[in-house]
């Protein structure tokens, strides 16, 4: 059997992680028994302590083993942790030494969410592909540069390291560790018990872009302001560049540097999620809309809104259009 610790932080641990990450794998459990085979996973809910749990002031969890009695694991699962992420690693220093030494022991590792400040910090992501949930990649990315984050991935996997995207993306993770280790057969049978869309990769269309402002760059800032207030203008990156007298190739790498996008991409995602907001709420065709956000081309604004949301702009417009959905 695959040993997997499911851990459970101190502070405001999320429930929904937690209670779906054990149905999922002991459902798995039940049904091979019924397929007169042996259960696949031995799933424990391990704490700091025994007294520690989880609360957010309605629920409790108490761990049925400690970090100090787990002497092997498989897999250890890291759900999402809420609050101030400083006071999260305070709280959970103890949880990173141990994580570290049973990966590089062996064990895979999984994030869900957000856990991914805390599985970072071990230092077991770097270099390695990484998602979490989009409202939280700019201070994920400050934190730790040396993790090749990819918001818009529902789900990593690289040498022994998973991740999820936000939220409920942790579903789709654990319907993918069902399937690489009880198989496509079951990882169907759960998806439809579940009732979780199979195969997604993407949670590009969730993303709502708010370029990154937390930063000193007065220049940057200065530029930024522009791109957002006029959008609808053609630009150039020079200009830009003259606008806030900065050399091109000094502005481009302050640029990048401070917001995490080249000055084009920033460019891009302004006029895409301008374009989504009148996607959803109005009756404009997608050429409207397309011109509205200073575009003129058709194959570019749909091949650049595909590159950013994962869909093309007219699947965007049928799913989000209320007046679309009600009709």
């Amino acid at each position: 059997m695959k040993h997997i610790s499911l851990i459970i932080p101190q502070g405001d641990t999320s429930f929904s992680n937690l209670e779906a990450t054990f149905k999922m794998f002991t459902m798995t459990n039940a049904q091979l028994e019924r397929e007169g085979k042996q259960p696949l996973f031995d799933l424990h809910l391990v704490g700091l302590t025994m007294e520690s749990y989880a609360s957010n002031g309605f629920f409790s969890v108490t761990p049925d083993a400690t970090i100090h009695e787990v002497r092997h694991t498989d897999m250890i699962i890291v759900p999402a942790i809420h609050g101030d992420v400083d006071e999260i690693l305070k709280d959970n220093a103890d949880f990173i030494p141990w994580i570290k030494n049973h990966y590089e022991n062996g064990a895979e590792v999984a994030s869900l969410c957000i856990g991914a400040f805390l599985l970072a910090k071990t230092g077991v992501l770097k270099n390695k592909c990484c998602s979490t949930h989009w409202l939280m990649a700019d201070e994920f990315r400050s934190r730790y540069p040396e993790v090749n984050l990819v918001d818009d991935k529902v789900i990593t996997d690289e040498k022994g390291t998973y991740t999820s995207g936000g939220a409920y993306s942790s579903l789709n993770l654990n319907l993918y560790l069902i399937e690489k280790f009880a198989g496509r057969e079951m990882a169907i049978l759960s998806s439809k018990i579940f009732e979780i869309d199979f195969d997604r990769d993407s949670q590009a269309p969730f993303i709502i872009f708010k370029g990154l402002k937390e930063h000193s760059d007065d220049q940057v800032i200065k530029a930024q302001n522009h791109i957002e207030e006029n959008y609808t203008e053609k630009m150039q990156v020079s200009e830009l560049a003259d606008m806030v007298g900065v050399g091109r190739r000094s502005f481009e790498r302050r640029f990048k540097k401070a917001t995490g996008n080249t000055v084009v991409e920033y460019m891009q995602r302004v006029k895409v999620e301008a374009a989504k907001k009148e996607l959803e709420s109005s009756r404009k065709t997608i050429n409207e809309v397309m011109y509205d956000v200073g575009y003129n081309d058709t194959k570019a604004f749909r091949e650049v809104f595909r590159r950013f949301t994962g869909v093309t702009p007219l699947g965007y417009k049928n799913k989000y259009n209320k007046e679309l959905v009600v009709a």
